[in-house]
């Protein structure tokens, strides 16, 4: 194993993902010189501060080696690789976080949105091309019986039509996403907010199992990092950041998964929403975010592709409603079949009289109506020709 990519996996994991201003300096002058900064102390005194207490012990660019150099071996014994920006795997998507990149304005969402320095991956697939054509799909965790049912549809339904559906893993719309991708045969990646080796939600160890043989599980936190609450919100940027679009099935008003739709918004990302019935609560934040100018409401595989896909090529088909029998008749014989009774017969002038036409004209398409079937004649009048 290089030192580089240890030093890569040391500064990844030494402070927490996200920080501005570390990851300004490694955009700089690379790793090296951004390790010897912080041990020289050429950075915040926060970042100093926490960097040393993360490692504990002396910030010395050997110690933040060495500290790599472990967490690289705990990884291979797992099965579970380090992608860095220096490797050709590496998603361009992520440098669109510089441009959201902030420094703390007080705000915790508003936090540690830099681009991720590494990586820890499970799985056969690369990330770039996991990640060239993926959805994210996102929602509550207390996901009620429709939320979940639509966003398996949505799901298995980009997964058969070979797009890569993204999430976070978590119970709920989460769950259901990554469950129907799988089902569907297509690729699915799981972005944690802990150590691949630590899955949460622990009753989705099965699932993450499966999609780290057939899928990506990722995580910017390196193996046994537990699952902080603050660690959600952070890893949300990723989601939004790594897929085309992001598609928010159910949330409630104060919802993480709004966030991760906020961030998409800022990214300038599409930002898809499914509506739900006004009177639940896992709707409310949906369509709070249905208010937002430039946010579109998709009910449909079809409007997402249209969405997220190709301008141009990927159209979400017009709906089909079936033909009535008089679709295909002409403006003047469709207003004169109006005015033909259901019951006791008309002559034509008195239902040229109901229709508002002439009588030439309800003489002219009275024939027409007989004989396609609509008409039927009585005696010297005409009425609506009864059911077979």
């Amino acid at each position: 194993m290089t030192t580089e990519r240890a030093l890569w996996a040391g500064l990844s994991a030494i402070v927490e993902p996200g920080n501005r201003e570390l990851g300004q300096v490694v955009r700089r002058a690379g790793p090296f010189v951004a390790t010897e900064a912080l041990c020289a102390e050429r950075v915040s005194e926060q970042l100093v501060g926490a960097a040393a207490t993360r490692l504990g012990r002396p910030l010395t660019v050997a110690a933040v080696e060495e500290f790599g150099h472990r967490l690289l071996a705990d990884a291979d014994r797992l099965g579970v690789r380090i992608v860095c920006p220096v490797d050709e795997e590496w998603p361009a998507r992520f440098a669109d976080l510089i441009r959201i990149s902030r420094g703390y304005t007080g705000q915790v969402a508003d936090r540690d949105t830099d681009p991720p320095l590494a990586l820890w991956v499970r799985g056969p697939h690369r990330l770039d091309q996991a990640f060239e054509r993926s959805v994210a799909v996102v929602g509550a965790r207390a996901a009620s019986e429709y939320g979940a049912y639509v966003a398996g549809d949505l799901a298995g339904g980009l997964a058969e039509s070979g797009w890569t559906v993204v999430s976070g893993g978590a119970l709920g719309i989460d769950g259901a996403a990554h469950r129907a991708a799988l089902a569907g045969g297509g690729v699915t990646v799981a972005v944690l907010a802990c150590g691949i080796n630590r899955p949460y939600p622990v009753s989705h160890t099965a699932m993450f199992e499966r999609i780290g043989e057939e899928g990506l599980v990722v995580s910017e936190w390196p193996p046994d990092a537990p699952p902080y609450k603050l660690r959600f919100l952070i890893r949300n940027r990723v989601i939004a950041a790594a897929s085309a679009g992001t598609v928010l099935v159910e949330a409630a008003h104060r919802s993480g998964a709004r966030q991760t739709l906020g961030r998409a918004r800022l990214l300038g990302r599409p930002t898809l929403v499914v509506p739900g019935p006004v009177t639940s609560a896992m709707s409310v934040g949906c369509h709070e975010e249905l208010r937002v100018e430039g946010t579109r409401a998709v009910a449909s595989v079809a409007h997402v592709i249209e969405e997220v896909g190709r301008i141009g090529v990927d159209l979400a088909p017009l709906p089909v409603t079936p033909e009535r029998p008089h679709d295909r008749l002409d403006p003047m014989a469709r207003q004169v079949l109006e005015g033909v009774p259901m019951r006791r017969p008309l002559t034509a002038e008195e239902i040229a009289a109901a229709a508002g036409v002439s009588g030439r004209d309800a003489r002219r398409s009275l024939p027409l109506l007989v004989t396609l079937g609509h008409v039927e004649v009585i005696d010297d009048g005409y009425r609506l020709a009864r059911p077979a």
